[in-house]
């Protein structure tokens, strides 16, 4: 495999050592950085980086050279949180929004998740993986370097399998990491809607053991909340997932304090996401440990429900990843660079600590920052490159405009 050098980089950001995994606290508003600097990626993996004044003489003999002109080089965005594999987008949704309805008054006149799960049961898996693939690859365009998709719309032993065949062929067709989390724990299906012993028996006897032997998820979600899944019935479902070896990365308190985020951390969840809704007893159970509070901002712009409350939550040593929740629901967009963005304009995020966020503890949320997440060396090259920019700050001040010029992934300019 060819050589890759990136030369005249402005500044080379989120220079974390290989050994450091995961952030929390005061380390979220460091962000480590080298300024008029080369990076050299060999075989895929980040082998070496250094300033200009220091640039080796000896290189590969296939190299390819490229000029980062003066902008800043990061880690790819590391998305822990996404639903993209859907049918159809909710557009009509959108519209009774804007006329004022709610979340949940949507969802009880027959839209929301059950809305997307009727339309995936009719679609083929081939049309499923098609328009799956065309949002991914407008992800990786927009600097998405490792990916989360959860299943969670096919509410039904066929169709939850289906969508997880499908993020299967997502990961065997795309060059970055995907991680597959199993969530029919996502709303009960109408034939449940007075039977959820029934629904969540059928995700436990018939749902789990098949995922598990054809090694379908990483994870298992469910939506712990009011009007979804119980903090009984989540427990449920968590111990039984946990005898197939999945551990949880689950929604918690999206919508009201639930109790979602104490059952999490009990089963030693890798994350708790959304968090929109939090009280001092779920920034308690989380402070000080390892479970990453997972922040979704731009769910909240579109919904236009509360942000979470990532200032109380860093100051309590809770690590916290920012990710897309792309949804047809309650998030169409992909785009990390604006979830940087409301990190920083609705989070109060320092711009370090947003993009920590999206990198080095997105990467943890996903059991990846051993090999993505950070400018190491031995690392996924798997990178991105700006304009170039007066200051860090510039990334996230200059929401929806795209600052990226060139991406990297495996090493090769895509």
């Amino acid at each position: 495999m060819s050589s890759l050098l990136i030369t005249h980089i402005g500044t080379l950001a989120g220079l974390h050592p290989k050994e450091t995994l995961l952030l929390k606290g005061k380390e979220m508003a460091n962000l480590p950085q080298l300024h008029n600097a080369w990076v050299l990626c060999k075989d895929g993996l980040i082998e070496d980086f250094g300033t200009m004044d220091q640039l080796p003489q000896q290189l590969p003999n296939e190299l390819e050279s490229i000029s980062a002109k003066g902008g800043f080089v990061f880690p790819s965005w590391c998305d822990s949180h996404s639903h993209i594999v859907f049918a159809a987008p909710r557009e009509e949704e959108f519209v009774m929004k804007i006329a004022g309805k709610s979340y949940e008054e949507i969802a009880a006149a027959g839209g929301g998740i059950l809305n997307s799960a009727g339309k995936l049961q009719k679609a083929t898996e081939e049309e499923l993986f098609e328009s799956a693939a065309l949002r991914l690859n407008d992800m990786i365009k927009q600097g998405t370097g490792a990916l989360e998709i959860k299943s969670g719309y096919g509410l039904s032993v066929e169709s939850e399998l289906k969508m997880l065949r499908v993020i299967r062929r997502l990961k065997e067709s795309f060059p970055i990491p995907i991680k597959a989390s199993f969530l029919a724990a996502h709303a009960f299906p109408l034939a449940y809607k007075n039977d959820h012993a029934g629904y969540i028996s059928l995700i436990i006897d018939e749902m789990l053991p098949q995922i598990a032997a054809e090694g379908l998820a990483d994870y298992m979600d469910a939506f712990c909340e009011q009007g979804f899944f119980s903090v009984e019935e989540t427990d449920q479902l968590l111990s039984a997932a946990a005898k197939y070896g999945l551990r949880p990365k689950i929604h918690a308190n999206q919508l009201s304090v639930s109790g979602g985020v104490q059952i999490g951390v009990k089963h030693q969840a890798i994350s708790v996401d959304h968090l929109e809704a939090t009280d001092e007893a779920a920034i308690a159970a989380l402070a000080g440990g390892q479970t990453i509070a997972t922040l979704l901002p731009s769910c909240s712009f579109y919904l236009g429900i509360p942000f979470a409350n990532a200032r109380a939550l860093i100051q309590s040593d809770v690590p916290v990843a920012l990710a897309t929740d792309y949804n047809p629901g309650s998030t169409p967009s992909g785009n990390m660079n604006f979830v940087i963005s409301l990190g920083c304009i609705k989070l109060k995020m320092l711009p370090e600590e947003a993009i920590n966020a999206c990198t080095l503890n997105g990467a943890a949320a996903m059991q990846l920052s051993e090999q993505n997440g950070s400018i190491a060396k031995g690392k996924r090259a798997n990178l991105l490159i700006t304009r170039p920019m007066s200051s860090l700050a510039y990334l996230p001040y200059s929401f929806g405009q795209s600052q990226i010029e060139i991406i990297i992934l495996n090493g090769k300019v895509q």
